[in-house]
């Protein structure tokens, strides 16, 4: 059943041609039946990719996004900008496929292609860096930012999403406190000491869920998380946070507020790391753009 008059298909021309050649194979037989008419655009680089994506993101009443966080994370920067957005699909293509994750969709092609046809279409929150871009997952600094530097090119090619926790280890057990200075909404100020700061409009940091029970990409706000330190109970803090009974106020080791602005400034200019892609600093400046992108949904 055809839903879409008018599509595009983005998928990044760099990935290696014959895995990203099977992957189109499968993915586009069963995506094509649900557009009339679906044009297949390989970029080359990302500049490439965001000018496809304004030059056509108006004309289209849909675009597919093959690739991983990055790419996905380069559209959205572009599509964001447009008056007249399109609704996004994204098929995983990546070591971490954190996007597709939030939106719940299976981590096979085959499976994802379809899950896009069958799939509902909901409003998403983005986050709006001043000067800075957007995103749709999250902006971070500290152990996050540091965990992605430190990841070995070589391991990431032979062990994937592995060598992400490999480098979280390391990073872990030589991450030494930040001060943060934290305003929420223009007019509440705190200074918080942490390894980690976060600003989160998804759920998934390298494939692993954070369970903060008021974290929902289309609520309008965004949750705002200082991890203290690095040890144990401070991170069982964290993975229990959506534990029946849980409060926010009680837990010690972690701070959250939720906020539609908040500004985080730290005492050295440091690396911010936005939904994996390296290229801002600190300080961050950022409120959320409630509803601003429609995107397809696994449906439950």
């Amino acid at each position: 059943m055809i839903q879409y008059d008018k599509g595009i298909f983005l998928y990044n021309g760099d990935a290696g041609p014959n895995q990203m050649n099977q992957k189109l194979s499968v993915a586009l037989p069963v995506l094509s039946q649900n557009v009339e008419e679906l044009r297949v655009i390989q970029t080359k680089s990302p500049d490439d990719l965001k000018r496809k994506c304004k030059e056509y993101g108006e004309e289209v009443d849909v675009v597919y996004i093959l690739g991983g966080d990055g790419t996905v994370h380069d559209s959205v920067n572009a599509l964001a900008q447009l008056e007249n957005r399109p609704v996004v699909g994204v098929l995983p293509g990546g070591t971490c496929n954190d996007f597709t994750r939030m939106l719940g969709m299976p981590q096979n092609i085959k499976a994802a292609a379809q899950a896009l046809v069958d799939g509902r279409v909901a409003p998403v929150d983005v986050g709006h860096i001043q000067d800075g871009g957007y995103f749709l997952n999250f902006w971070g600094v500290g152990l996050v930012t540091d965990t992605s530097l430190n990841i070995d090119p070589d391991q990431k090619d032979r062990f994937g999403v592995l060598s992400y926790f490999i480098s979280a280890v390391k990073t872990m057990n030589a991450s030494e406190p930040s001060h943060y200075k934290i305003t929420i909404d223009q007019e509440e100020v705190y200074e918080e000491e942490g390894v980690m700061a976060l600003v989160m409009n998804g759920q998934y940091i390298g494939t692993r869920y954070i369970p903060i029970p008021s974290l929902h990409v289309n609520d309008g706000k965004l949750d705002v998380l200082v991890v203290k330190n690095s040890n144990l109970s401070t991170f069982k803090e964290l993975i229990n946070m959506d534990q029946p009974g849980k409060s926010t106020d009680d837990l010690q080791g972690i701070f959250h507020k939720q906020a539609s602005e908040v500004k985080i400034e730290t005492e050295k200019e440091q690396d911010v790391d936005t939904d994996g892609e390296i290229y801002l600093k600190t300080p961050g400046d950022i409120k959320v753009l409630p509803n601003h992108l429609r995107m397809i949904f696994h449906q439950a």
